[in-house]
């Protein structure tokens, strides 16, 4: 039986978990609140939840931009171990993710593309395997980076001329500034509205941003996810780069977090980024892992 999660369904979510992540590390989405569980399938067998899968809107390309970028939407499908080769299993869970990823393709501008994604861990080869073998193309690689918040954390001295404050965004024109922001930054992955709201209603959430004359120049978000706490959207806009801004942001944000009890900060850089992989390794940053995403388009 193949239906969407419902809360009395946690236990068994709990032991899928356990079961796919007892022998090496995979890349297994929760489930989030009640008003995400339409997007989540979880397949049952003689009383026991064998898989899940779901999908998820993850960027959103603005208007204005090349139509050669395409908006992102991402899943995420696991199995119990004993069944992580079974087709038949998958390509039902499957079916049901493909047809929610193709009505949420609906609600995006048609302007551009839709890209179906997914990411795994490097040694999840079977359920890669499965995926390649559908037409999913490599896209790009990260690192998963973490650094032990209990080791010192070196604090920069802030560069003069430049102001330093946390940013709420708190109205709907703020956020809009900084999703024009962040969309320069990355014009190929724009965060979108629904995500960046997403974050901001994250346990702890902040925002920590660099002013010069009222004009944002750098920033980046940090919030708690259980018991560790993330860095996410690094940026220094062109052209105040290679200032120190990026390494006195990224102290204030580890600074955040330590103070606010978490022992462990984690974010993800691409592979191929080396000033990026310089600079978080520069304050403590060690990769532990990696990710490997692949796509296609979907029609």
């Amino acid at each position: 039986m193949i239906r969407h999660f419902d809360k009395e369904d946690m236990p068994m979510l709990s032991e899928l978990y356990q079961a796919v992540m007892r022998n090496k590390d995979a890349v297994f989405w929760w489930v989030g609140d009640e008003d995400n569980w339409e997007n989540v399938y979880c397949a049952f067998e003689h009383g026991r939840m064998i898989a899940k899968g779901q999908v998820a809107v993850i960027n959103v390309v603005p208007p204005g931009r090349s139509t050669a970028c395409k908006h992102s939407i991402y899943l995420n499908l696991k199995t119990v171990p004993e069944r992580e080769g079974d087709t038949v299993l998958l390509d039902r869970v499957y079916s049901h993710l493909f047809a929610r990823s193709q009505a949420l393709k609906k609600s995006l501008s048609t302007e551009y593309g839709t890209l179906l994604c997914m990411g795994n861990d490097a040694g999840e080869e079977v359920n890669t395997r499965y995926f390649t073998d559908k037409g999913y193309r490599p896209l790009h690689s990260l690192f998963c980076m973490s650094r032990d918040l209990h080791e010192p954390i070196p604090e920069p001295a802030p560069v003069p001329e430049f102001d330093y404050s946390c940013w709420r965004m708190e109205s709907a024109r703020e956020e809009r500034e900084y999703l024009r922001i962040e969309a320069e930054i990355w014009p190929d992955t724009p965060l979108g509205l629904e995500r960046l709201r997403e974050y901001k209603g994250k346990d702890l959430w902040t925002s920590l941003v660099i002013r010069k004359e009222e004009r944002i120049v750098a920033g980046l978000m940090a919030w708690r996810e259980g018991d560790e706490g993330t860095i996410e959207d690094v940026f220094v806009r062109e052209p105040y780069r290679k200032r120190g801004l990026a390494k006195v942001l990224l102290a204030q944000g580890l600074l955040y977090l330590k103070a606010h009890g978490l022992s462990r900060a984690n974010l993800m850089v691409h592979t191929a980024n080396a000033s990026a992989l310089s600079l978080y390794e520069s304050v403590g940053f060690r990769a532990t892992k990696e990710e490997r995403r692949y796509g296609v388009d979907l029609e």
